[in-house]
């Protein structure tokens, strides 16, 4: 089964052709980043304005480069929630036009569905075809282990941990598409945040790869950050931008009242890195820290998988690996596939059509910016 997958819910204009919810045949993303990286992040009204420049070029080069025309695309998938309302309508109306134009049956897919589901997409280790792309100390082990020899399974049920600019979420899965939210975020996304605390330090946008890149050169454990008081699995990160601000301001000896925008001017280099190393360090221990606590919740989880634009994170990657191998196989998406793709689209439509999930009807799909995925 051949499914065209379009996504256009933020600023990546995205189209890929997917074989069987596994294989990629052509995975083709304009980014916007060049774009909003002068203002700091996404101008919703010219996010829209150039997904419809580009958007049939780019599913025109996702048919190319698969090798394949209409008459090969059985299903064609669309992200319809949750997103840029701008966005979603420029994805959502090309693809409902070119289902009803080339009868082929469509399937509205949720955005954070598709972040999980990139995780099924095959990669190559080794001459092997591997159902995920785990972890490199969790991919190691393997290869020593009997289950090396075929596929390795993501078994159920499992923990998702979704984690990107717009959302921060555990997701439990009983079984596929069956996602039941046992923790979010109460404020800003964890994703959000490193794009706030990288303005501060003046690092480029996107946050989460220029605090990464910054992190590298700096001492993680300069700077004693909070983790919020929450009960419970819920997340909240919007204190810790704030304690990051303080941070800043304290260091400098500069009063509160000192604009956020101008301390970039009295950093060193040092205390850049070093920042950009404390604020990494506790963003990610307070993941793995609420992780941690969905496993003693859940103990009946066989697997555990990471999803979204954080999960490309080289750092966060090597810690949930190093803390939670040992009892659970470990998966990340390829780093490639962890920001807005069409690939991962494609592949959580696949496994809807598995579950029982009828087509929508083009002539009245409707765009959701905000629903829920257990919706």
């Amino acid at each position: 089964m051949k499914i065209l997958g379009i996504e256009t819910s933020c600023d990546e204009t995205a189209a890929a052709v997917v074989e069987d919810g596994s294989k990629i045949l052509s995975n083709v993303v304009v980014s916007q980043i060049d774009i909003f990286a002068e203002y700091g992040g996404v101008i919703p009204e010219v996010a829209a304005r150039s997904h419809l420049e580009v958007m049939m070029p780019v599913i025109n080069k996702a048919l190319k480069d698969a090798s394949c025309n209409w008459d090969d695309i059985d299903a064609i998938a669309v992200t319809h929630a949750p997103g840029l309302l701008g966005s979603l309508l420029i994805g959502t109306l090309t693809a409902r036009t070119l289902a009803v134009l080339h009868d082929k049956p469509l399937y509205a897919v949720h955005h954070l569905k598709s972040h999980v589901y990139a995780n099924w997409i095959n990669t190559s280790s080794n001459g092997k075809e591997i159902t995920a792309c785990p972890s490199d100390t969790l991919r190691a082990a393997l290869a020593n282990s009997s289950c090396s020899a075929g596929h390795i399974a993501i078994s159920f049920p499992l923990l998702a941990l979704v984690v990107s600019g717009g959302h921060t979420q555990i997701l439990y899965m009983r079984e596929h598409d069956s996602f039941e939210i046992i923790g979010t975020t109460h404020d800003d996304a964890v994703g959000e945040c490193f794009d706030k605390v990288a303005k501060i330090l003046g690092l480029p946008y996107p946050g989460g790869p220029s605090i990464a890149k910054e992190a590298e050169k700096g001492d993680e454990n300069k700077y004693k950050l909070p983790h919020p008081k929450l009960e419970g699995l819920d997340f909240s990160f919007s204190g810790l931008k704030t304690a990051v601000l303080r941070a800043v301001q304290k260091e400098l000896g500069l009063p509160i009242s000192h604009p956020s925008h101008d301390l970039k001017n009295h950093l060193t280099g040092e205390m850049r890195a070093d920042f950009a190393a404390s604020f990494q360090k506790t963003a990610i221990d307070i993941l793995n820290e609420k992780l941690e606590m969905a496993t003693r919740l859940h103990p009946d989880v066989k697997s555990i998988v990471f999803a979204g634009g954080v999960s490309a994170n080289k750092k966060l990657r090597e810690k949930a690996a190093s803390k939670f191998s040992r009892d659970y196989p470990v998966f990340f998406p390829e780093p490639k596939l962890s920001g807005d793709n069409g690939a991962m689209v494609g592949a959580a439509a696949f496994y809807e059509i598995q579950a029982g999930v009828k087509p929508t009807d083009p002539y009245s799909l409707n765009i959701y910016p905000r629903v829920s995925i257990e919706v």
